[in-house]
């Protein structure tokens, strides 16, 4: 009798990459790579306050050449006006990146962005502040003495 074949877990790559892949060529983008690795692309300054949406691409009249496109950029608010006056370094990157002429302007939509860059919480530093808490003795509410001596450690960190 045979056995029954075993089945392995496929990777997740293998599942979802073909679809994954359809919707960014719906959005005009080549590969996913441009919108996974825009901090690389666009350096970290500009990919803290900007996310590729898009690529729009102009349709070419029979017999020309396709034309490069225009790169739609998701932007914070108030970084719209300096991403703005940095569009001809974002086209560079990225075409390099892409190895052709794939961009040749951007436009910006000012929006949230769908990302955040999570902040990583610091722990306190519990000897500093047990130090500080020592020299509040005046403060009879131990809470609140507590609370100020983390304060005072976190801006002794800090400053």
């Amino acid at each position: 009798m045979n056995k029954p074949s075993r089945s392995f877990a496929k990777p997740l790559r293998d599942l979802l990459g073909k679809t994954i892949g359809d919707t960014f060529r719906r959005q005009g983008f080549a590969s996913a790579e441009l919108v996974t690795r825009w901090s690389e692309i666009a350096g970290a300054e500009i990919s803290a306050h900007s996310e590729p949406i898009k690529i729009q691409w102009r349709r070419p009249a029979t017999g020309e050449d396709q034309e490069p496109g225009t790169l739609v950029l998701r932007v914070d608010g108030p970084a719209a006006i300096e991403i703005q006056h940095l569009a001809g370094i974002v086209c560079e990157r990225v075409n390099r990146f892409l190895g052709w002429r794939a961009v040749d302007r951007i436009a910006l939509r000012q929006a949230p962005l769908k990302r955040r860059l999570r902040q990583t919480r610091r722990q306190p530093d519990l000897q500093a502040a047990a130090q500080i808490a020592a020299t509040l003795d005046e403060i009879g509410d131990e809470d609140l003495r507590n609370a100020l001596a983390r304060l005072g450690a976190a801006v002794k960190r800090d400053g």
